[in-house]
C-alpha cells in the first residue's frame, strides 16, 4: 500500500489557501507533475464532481478521473480516482496555525500488478512530488 502524508504551512488566510488549492483547475499550476485537468460538467468544487488529469510521473504519462466525494469547505477535500492506473485517495486538510496555515496533502492507495511490486520506490517518489508541489503551492499564494 502507498501511504504518503505531507504537510507544509503557508502564510496565508486559511480561506485563500483552501479555496485556491481545493480547485482542480488550479492544478496545474503547483503540481509539478500535472500537464492538464479537464472537467465531466460544470467546473464546480462539490461532491460528485471529476476532473480529468494528465500526469507525468516517473517518465510516464499518466490519465486518470478524480471524484470529489467529501468536501468541507476550508476544512478538508477528499478525491478518488473512479478510473486510472491504481486506486488512489488524495486528501487535502487545512486548519489555522499560528503563522497563517497548515496544510496537510494525504495520498494513499492500493497499486496492482507490476506497480504492486515498485511500491516502496512509488512511495519515496510520491513523498518527494508532494513535498515539492507544496512547496511550489506555498511560493505561489505567498507571493500573492
Amino acid at each position: 500500500m502507498v501511504d504518503v502524508t505531507t504537510t507544509i504551512v503557508i502564510t496565508r488566510p486559511r480561506d485563500i489557501v483552501a479555496r485556491f488549492s481545493a480547485d482542480p483547475s488550479n492544478a496545474s499550476a503547483w503540481y509539478v507533475n500535472i500537464k492538464s485537468v479537464d472537467w465531466h460538467g460544470k467546473p464546480v468544487v462539490a461532491v460528485g464532481a471529476k476532473t480529468d488529469f494528465v500526469a507525468k510521473f516517473l517518465g510516464r504519462t499518466l490519465r486518470y478521473t478524480y471524484e470529489i466525494v467529501d468536501f468541507v469547505e476550508s476544512e478538508r477535500l477528499v478525491m478518488r480516482t473512479a478510473q486510472g492506473p491504481f486506486p488512489m485517495q488524495t486528501t487535502y486538510t487545512w486548519v489555522d496555525d499560528p503563522s497563517g496555515t497548515k496544510m496537510t496533502l494525504h495520498n494513499s492507495g492500493e497499486p496492482s500488478g507490476f506497480s504492486k511490486l515498485a511500491v516502496p520506490f512509488l512511495t519515496s517518489a510520491m513523498r518527494r512530488a508532494n513535498r515539492n508541489d507544496l512547496a511550489q503551492l506555498k511560493a505561489l499564494l505567498e507571493t500573492q
